[in-house]
């Protein structure tokens, strides 16, 4: 197993669950986790006994951004004396928040406390949010002298339209659980001890489907935010022809005439 930095990474029946594990920084993002979260995404995805990823936070937090404390001493992300990998070589295509958006395997956020900024805009590139209710999603870009620079600007108001995206982005509000479920940020919300339960049930009954499937229905829904209708539906089209050479096609078909659960294998 790959050595990731201040991460952990488990699989358990068809699911990858990353645990970001710098509990004593409420696991904010330094330079070195931002290349072991990129990479553990990609082992994910390209991992075949992988089908659903699940993503969580150690401690009492899911992730508060980027490390200020670094920043502040002038050796965090973007400063002039650390990892500047914003001035010297800031490979976008290999950054968290766009391997997020291309990776094909479902992502379930686990919220387990608060993620503010980056790690906000991590939560919010996750497929499905399952929130504690000691979950927060806290935009306080603005109150930081930034803006949502990952992901956030452009996801906020696809998920929940323009004027309440701007809202929530202007003023720079936290939102708790329930106020995040109401708004439509989040799927779900349970009590704390039954988080990971939850999200892993979730993450079995996605595991259960055919997994080439669901990763096509993923890749068209992400492709279709950017596609005419027309467009959409004739690259649904090509996908879908593979799909029915497929011996899970054929499973699905036999298991439905037979009146039973089918058992997919991926191929």
């Amino acid at each position: 197993m790959p050595d990731y930095s201040d991460m952990t990474y488990e699989v358990a029946d068809n699911v990858a669950t990353l645990t970001l594990n710098r509990p004593d920084r409420m696991n904010a993002i330094t330079g070195p986790m931002l290349d072991s979260f990129s990479r553990a995404l990609r082992d994910a995805d390209h991992d075949p006994a992988v089908r659903v990823i699940i993503i969580t936070g150690a401690g009492r937090g899911f992730c508060a951004g980027l490390d200020l404390k670094d920043q502040m001493a002038g050796t965090g992300i973007g400063s002039q004396n650390g990892n500047d990998l914003a001035v010297q070589k800031f490979d976008l295509a290999n950054s968290p928040p766009v391997v997020l958006h291309t990776t094909d395997k479902p992502v379930i956020c686990a919220l387990n406390g608060p993620a503010a900024g980056y790690g906000m805009d991590l939560a919010l590139g996750c497929d499905i949010r399952v929130a504690s209710k000691q979950a927060k999603l806290a935009a306080v870009f603005t109150k930081r002298g930034v803006l949502p620079e990952s992901g956030g600007s452009w996801l906020l108001p696809r998920l929940i339209g323009w004027a309440k995206a701007a809202e929530i982005a202007f003023r720079g509000q936290i939102l708790g659980a329930d106020e995040a479920l109401a708004v439509g940020l989040v799927n779900q919300v349970v009590e704390h001890d039954e988080l990971m339960p939850a999200a892993n049930a979730m993450a079995a009954e996605i595991a259960r489907n055919a997994p080439l499937a669901v990763q096509a229905t993923k890749r068209m829904m992400r492709v279709g935010l950017e596609e005419t209708f027309e467009a959409n539906v004739h690259h649904v089209f090509l996908q879908l022809l593979p799909l029915f050479r497929t011996k899970d096609f054929a499973e699905g078909v036999r298991a439905f005439m037979e009146k039973r659960e089918p058992t997919f294998t991926g191929r």
